[in-house]
């Protein structure tokens, strides 16, 4: 149902609350959230146009949430990326049909608010503290390649900025 982008969008995002509020390279974030970094520089972009993220060059920089995870709720990275399109009037142009949709069309667009309000009522830190057998982005190798990656960078060692992995994870 959602794109590839929203799923890349919405790993990362929560892979920066985990961080919050310290700030996380891209190469690290690829690493933990297992997106492509190339792929993953183009979300972010976008994520940084929309205020979902803010970024900063140099050491001790990286990517940031730009609010408490609190605050930031799914459907707003979703539509960060790529908004959700809810149908107001007959998408195939039938103009006998005008505003009112056809049977086919109104359970889409029904679908389409149940899935608008629940992501508009599920914040990242409701999804970080929901009690569940797993957590999200918790995968063990992951953890691991992402420490692996940040012992092997010395600038970022001494910056002291770098996320460290979550330690529910491990």
């Amino acid at each position: 149902m959602f794109s590839q982008t929203v799923e890349y969008a919405l790993r990362a995002v929560v892979h920066l609350a985990y961080c919050s509020p310290a700030a996380s390279t891209t190469e690290q974030i690829a690493l933990a959230t297992k997106v492509p970094q190339a792929y993953l520089s183009k979300v972010l972009q976008g994520l940084s146009r929309t205020g979902i993220v803010r970024s900063q060059r140099g050491i001790g920089g990286g990517v940031a949430l730009a609010s408490l995870p609190q605050e930031l709720t799914i459907l707003d990275v979703v539509n960060a990326v790529e908004p959700l399109q809810r149908i107001h009037q007959c998408p195939l142009g039938i103009s006998s049909h005008g505003k009112v949709l056809c049977p086919l069309h109104r359970r889409v667009d029904n679908a389409l608010a149940m899935v608008e309000e629940a992501f508009s009522k599920t914040t990242l830190a409701e999804i970080l503290a929901e009690p569940a057998s797993s957590k999200p982005l918790c995968d063990v190798q992951a953890a691991m390649e992402v420490l692996a990656a940040k012992a092997s960078k010395k600038s970022e060692e001494a910056s002291g900025s770098a996320c460290e992995v979550n330690p529910e994870c491990q």
